[in-house]
């Protein structure tokens, strides 16, 4: 096997000496064209590849963020996930019987808040490395992602107070999507309940919508309960009654919304009349609700107004399009990235809470045209 080239014979080569070789790779715009170009030859020449533990040392900085996210597959050991079965062919060919795939809401979710993240970390240089807080080793997980980063992003809920306190004795953290509750660390959430109230309100004053009911996420959900705030929020303003409860909960995917919508039918058969509005926790439980009535003929405006919350792609080419609050998941992502950055530059700093805007999106699900 050949020797891996190092730096020393990088500066060789070029001519230069090992500190003109790191200011180039480190910092280029430091160094003069010439000198650049120089050592950049001797780079590709000899297929130098810098070493990042070793550039952590001297620095003292390693470059990545981690971003911590929870467990969305139902994985909790390494016995629960089947072994791979190959099957011998190269292709195969299935018959859709048109079961829709069980997609769940923070695959999208964490999805749009994990490329905010990477495109900030690239815009300013740095890389991200993502970890999931699975399982009986949740915890050791998260303390060997943090011993490998400058900075950690985890959503809410994720990962244990204690833990996070223990973290944030090396490397800043920035908790996204989560009310603040006694902590030190920074906080970047969206405005629930301000969207939903605004939702809401626009189905009492716009729509005249009296009887509204609330389809939950799972309870414990810092973003679901804020939602549901802001829903009470607007009936109490409008002088109506407000439940102390959502009227149904789900876990925010699409395939537990069609079997709530199927018992709501059910006890419509029963004669339990259908809600005159439901205002539904995220996307995918209205996009589930959806399916089931329109599916069972009941007409959507025409029979029951219908809103989420989240704003996904699938939203703008349901039948009808679904009416929501768009929040703007990418630039959380984005957001948790600078505020890490603000921290790794002035560790001193207070901590602090940014709660960023969301959009209604008023759409035909709703009755609006």
């Amino acid at each position: 096997m050949p020797k891996t080239p190092t730096v020393y014979d990088v500066a060789d080569r070029a001519g230069v000496s090992i500190a003109t070789v790191s200011r180039v790779l480190r910092r280029p715009d430091d160094v003069r064209e010439s000198t650049r170009d120089v050592v950049l030859r001797a780079v590709r020449e000899l297929g130098y590849v810098p070493s990042g533990s070793a550039r952590g040392l001297a620095a003292r900085q390693t470059g990545v963020l981690g971003l911590c996210f929870p467990d969305v597959d139902g994985i909790d050991d390494v016995a629960d996930l089947p072994a791979l079965q190959p099957t011998g062919r190269r292709v195969e060919v299935v018959v859709d019987r048109g079961q829709v795939a069980a997609s769940r809401w923070s695959n999208l979710y964490i999805g749009e808040v994990m490329r905010g993240a990477e495109l900030e970390a690239w815009r300013t240089g740095l890389a991200v490395m993502i970890a999931v807080a699975r399982g009986a080793r949740r915890d050791d997980v998260v303390a060997d992602l943090a011993g490998r980063v400058d900075g950690l992003a985890v959503l809410s809920t994720t990962v244990p107070d204690d833990v996070l306190e223990h973290v944030e004795r090396r490397i800043p953290v920035v908790v996204m999507a989560g009310p603040r509750h006694g902590d030190r660390h920074d906080h970047i959430s969206v405005d629930n309940a301000a969207g939903m109230q605004a939702l809401t309100t626009h189905l009492l004053t716009d729509h005249g919508a009296r009887d509204l009911a609330f389809v939950g996420g799972p309870a414990g959900s810092p973003d679901d309960a804020d939602r549901f705030a802001g829903f009470r929020s607007a009936l109490e303003a409008a002088g109506l009654p407000a439940p102390d409860d959502a009227a149904w909960r789900g876990d925010f995917t699409r395939p537990t919304a069609r079997e709530l919508a199927r018992r709501m039918l059910d006890a419509r058969d029963r004669g339990t009349p259908l809600p005159g509005a439901l205002v539904c926790s995220n996307d995918q439980t209205a996009l589930g609700m959806l399916d089931v009535l329109t599916e069972a003929g009941v007409r959507v405006p025409g029979d029951v107004l219908l809103t989420g919350f989240d704003g996904i792609d699938a939203g703008q080419v349901s039948s009808p399009r679904l009416t929501t609050v768009r929040q703007p998941m990418v630039e959380l992502g984005r957001a948790a990235v600078a505020r890490l950055r603000e921290r790794m530059a002035d560790p001193g700093r207070a901590p602090s809470s940014e709660s960023l805007p969301v959009t209604v999106i008023l759409r035909e699900s709703c009755g609006c045209h």
